[in-house]
């Protein structure tokens, strides 16, 4: 009964996160395992959901196997990212440093994957960061891509530090 119910709780924290997951751009096998799935390397792509006119592409490993196949294999954190100007960029609320973006578990429990924002004021430029972290320690393994503002058709650029709380 308690399996049961490990299961359900599983699947329940697991829900919110996949009615709002990423797009499946292609996956690319790696690793040929004979009987169970591949190792495969994943890219998505996600919109800002607070920067409009701001699309990010990440790439990451997943694990084929057993594990992989049972969704109980843990993730390693080696993914990388790209964040590109798609359209005018627009503010749809006030935002601070290292706002969360997007973020989607790595393991069963323990592992997460967040993509977060900055704003260099400076320069006008919205930097964007991948990371994973654990409940007990993290990992150093990130990767980081920089959006300049800059002007959409005939649209004066937004300055990014105008929006922050």
């Amino acid at each position: 009964m308690r399996h049961w119910l490990a299961l359900l709780l599983v699947f329940a924290l697991a829900g919110p996160a996949l009615a709002d997951g990423p797009d499946l751009i292609f996956k690319k096998s790696t690793v040929f395992k004979l009987l169970t799935p591949d190792h495969k390397l994943a890219v998505y792509g996600i919109d800002d959901p607070v920067v409009e006119g701001v699309a990010c592409h990440y790439t990451q490993p997943e694990k084929g196997g057993v594990s992989g196949m049972l969704g109980v294999a843990e993730e390693v954190s080696d993914i990388s990212l790209a964040c590109r100007q798609v359209g005018p960029i627009r503010f749809k609320a006030k935002v601070k440093q290292g706002d969360e973006v997007f973020s989607e578990r790595r393991s069963l429990i323990f592992k997460r994957m967040q993509i977060v924002r900055g704003c260099d004021a400076k320069r006008n430029v919205l930097v964007y960061l991948v990371y994973s972290d654990r409940l007990i320690e993290g990992s150093p393994k990130n990767s980081t891509s920089s959006v300049p503002i800059m002007p959409w058709a005939d649209e004066e650029p937004a300055r990014c530090a105008e929006f922050m709380r």
